[in-house]
């Protein structure tokens, strides 16, 4: 969770992806005796896909976000990851489980292939239908920590464990089903309300979305693009609806921001390469004219404050890399912003 390069922003805690996991295997395991390994192979293998962030290079600093989410992710691949699992458990634990071979590769794969489906849910995009598609797949209903999504899913899968009732794991998946339901509904509403205030500037938006703000899914980030700029805003769809107005930024232009760089460079590759993964949602920092930032995530919705950004030097060779920097901003502070939306009055 504490990465210095920024991945822990970009892949859902392991946590929930663990107990997410364990509630499905367990929900399928009528077996009484099973039902403690099920929930422990399917805890590891709902984990075990996010060991692509080991894909990296120390030459190459962005090459993990491209292979983060990959494959690993894919839905063709649920099988193959389940299986390799199961076999790396069958070795370590042998007999000791008393879990026939073919019952072990069913928990893990049903473990495994929770992963990439709840990853679709978060807003920044999994390889579901990789080698067939290079689409990443985001639905951009929950943030990668919501603690009201995973805390029940714990109690739950804790008593169907302790218990050995898979009607808990039934109900944990139950939960994360209607949890993301209401997600569903609070973004569309979040689109109107962008819609709406797009319009009232007099605005045609060539592309408008919604993404969730860190943490929970009352507040979410508006951010839209016109022919030459970005705008962030905030919206509270439901519960005293409000709108929180926030920035606009110019849309980067590699030749007038950096007149200077060549194109057909490194740098100029990596700044593509960091375009496809940001989904063309880049800026010129504001503050710092030799970074990219990617506007699609900010502690505070409302605020153009990247989590991350690529550096350009304008004395790299042309064969070096641009860097990769993550940004820790004043948590304390930026929560504190974050409650006040969320406790704030309805304007009239």
């Amino acid at each position: 969770m504490g990465r210095n390069d920024g991945s822990w922003h970009v892949t859902m805690d392991p946590l929930t992806q663990g107990l997410i996991g364990v509630a499905l295997p367990q929900a399928f395991t009528r077996d009484r005796r099973w039902l403690v390994w099920a929930g422990c192979f399917g805890f590891l293998a709902g984990m075990a896909p996010d060991l692509d962030v080991l894909i990296r290079s120390s030459s190459d600093p962005i090459l993990f976000l491209e292979f983060h989410r990959h494959f690993t992710h894919s839905v063709l691949f649920i099988p193959v990851g389940g299986l390799v699992c199961a076999a790396i458990f069958h070795l370590v634990l042998g007999r000791r489980t008393g879990v026939p071979f073919r019952l072990t590769w069913l928990f893990c794969t049903l473990g495994y292939g929770t992963h990439g489906l709840l990853d679709a849910f978060t807003s920044y995009g999994t390889l579901l239908w990789w080698p067939f598609s290079s689409e990443r797949v985001a639905f951009s209903f929950v943030s990668v920590i919501d603690p009201l999504f995973t805390i029940p899913v714990l109690v739950l899968v804790t008593l169907a464990t302790g218990r050995r009732q898979r009607s808990f794991a039934i109900g944990a998946l139950l939960w994360a089903g209607l949890y993301l339901g209401a997600a569903m509904l609070q973004r569309s509403a979040a689109i109107e309300m962008g819609e709406t205030l797009a319009a009232s500037r007099d605005h045609t938006p060539l592309r408008l979305d919604a993404k969730p703000s860190f943490g929970n899914i009352l507040i979410w980030k508006i951010i839209y693009e016109t022919q030459d700029r970005f705008f962030v805003d905030a919206a509270r769809p439901t519960f005293a609806p409000r709108v929180f107005p926030g920035a606009s930024v110019r849309k980067l232009d590699v030749g007038r921001d950096f007149p200077g760089l060549d194109i057909n460079s490194q740098q100029g590759r990596d700044i593509q390469r960091f375009s496809v993964f940001s989904d063309d949602f880049l800026a010129q920092d504001p503050l710092r004219p030799d970074r990219i930032i990617d506007l699609r995530y900010s502690m505070v919705p409302n605020e153009i404050d990247a989590l991350w950004s690529i550096g350009i030097s304008s004395t790299a060779e042309p064969d070096t890399h641009v860097t990769f920097q993550s940004h820790h901003r004043n948590t304390k502070e930026s929560f504190e912003r974050l409650w006040s939306m969320m406790t704030a009055p309805t304007v009239e």
